[in-house]
């Protein structure tokens, strides 16, 4: 489905074409910006753990902390920076996750405020996936071949993430391993785009088969290492098969719906009345709507962006946190 924009290669959202937004600050203003923002929250992170935290006990999550953690997921989570990183150090910032009891409810209470994020793509995307139900009911070829391309993605994804899941959580949920997983996806990202590899031509999304999808699919598995960013390898996983950078932007959005519906239903299901027994349904609710507003301005920021630039400044901003996330470290801050 053809949409307008100024790049071929990267289109906007298709409900958002015509409020896209145009961005004018140059890419060392944005990772300024952002490694600014990093060492302050950095800084603040004692007295703030003050009034989000006093105790360590997950009774103690305050509507300031809710809308923090539900600020973090919506603005990094489709960005290629990561968002399980940014909220585990979020929470090590803030103090939230001092006992076994509270890291596991505020786990599931990160999961679960996905669900804004990923209503943040059904609202932006909505005549794709409109599409994509004209296709499962025979309507339309092309909705039907990006739905199929979404379920063989999905698939290995899945099977994987079963296969892993305690192995990730025991040995790779820590700061060192995603400031490491930052650092590395930093680096990556500056060598494809120096190498023109993320600016070459590829098919549009509804050109999309079966073996691209899997392989875009085996690739999200990386992944399930924190830090590493489910955006970051899928949009690369899906230049490197043959599709266009926009159709790898837009897949990776849309793929993120089954990725991260799935990983919310399941948390939910088996620990979602935990979590409303202690949190009550306040925070959660607001994590979700911050998430939502938050996500939704990310997005289209990202695809504006990305319209006349390119992903360098997600290297260099991963190279930032890295680098102060590994120096916190060093000085005990964290």
């Amino acid at each position: 489905m053809p949409h307008p924009g100024s790049n071929p290669d990267v289109v906007p959202p298709p409900s958002a074409a015509s409020d896209r937004i145009r961005p004018s600050v140059s890419p060392a203003t944005v990772v300024a910006f952002l490694a600014t923002g990093a060492l302050l929250v950095l800084a603040a992170g004692p007295v703030l753990a003050q009034g989000t935290a006093s105790t360590g006990s997950v009774e103690d999550l305050s509507v300031w902390a809710a809308i923090i953690l539900g600020l973090v997921e919506g603005l990094t989570e489709y960005l290629p920076v990561s968002s399980t990183g940014h909220l585990l150090v979020t929470t090590e910032i803030l103090g939230l996750a001092e006992t076994p009891e509270a890291e596991q409810a505020l786990d599931t209470y990160a999961i679960c405020i996905q669900a804004g994020a990923i209503l943040a793509v059904f609202v932006l995307y909505r005549e794709r996936i409109t599409l994509m139900i004209q296709g499962l009911l025979g309507r339309s070829a092309d909705g039907r071949r990006v739905l199929i391309g979404m379920v063989a993605a999905f698939a290995p994804t899945a099977v994987i993430g079963l296969v892993l899941v305690d192995f990730v959580r025991d040995r790779l949920f820590g700061v060192p391993p995603i400031a490491f997983a930052w650092l590395v996806g930093g680096v990556g990202i500056l060598a494809l785009t120096r190498s023109g590899v993320l600016k070459r031509g590829g098919t549009e999304l509804t050109g999309i088969n079966v073996r691209q999808a899997v392989l875009i699919g085996l690739a999200q598995a990386i992944a399930l290492w924190p830090g590493t960013s489910r955006s970051l390898v899928t949009i690369v996983a899906g230049v490197l098969v043959g599709l266009s950078l926009a159709a790898a932007v837009e897949f990776s959005f849309l793929l993120g719906l089954a990725t991260l519906g799935a990983a919310t239903v399941v948390t939910a299901a088996q620990d979602g009345q935990q979590l409303i027994d202690l949190y009550g349904w306040v925070t959660p609710l607001i994590g979700m709507v911050v998430a939502f507003v938050s996500a939704v301005a990310s997005i289209k920021w990202m695809v504006a962006w990305l319209q006349q630039r390119g992903l360098d400044v997600f290297g260099w901003y991963r190279i930032a946190i890295g680098l102060t996330t590994a120096a916190a470290l060093a000085m005990g801050w964290l």
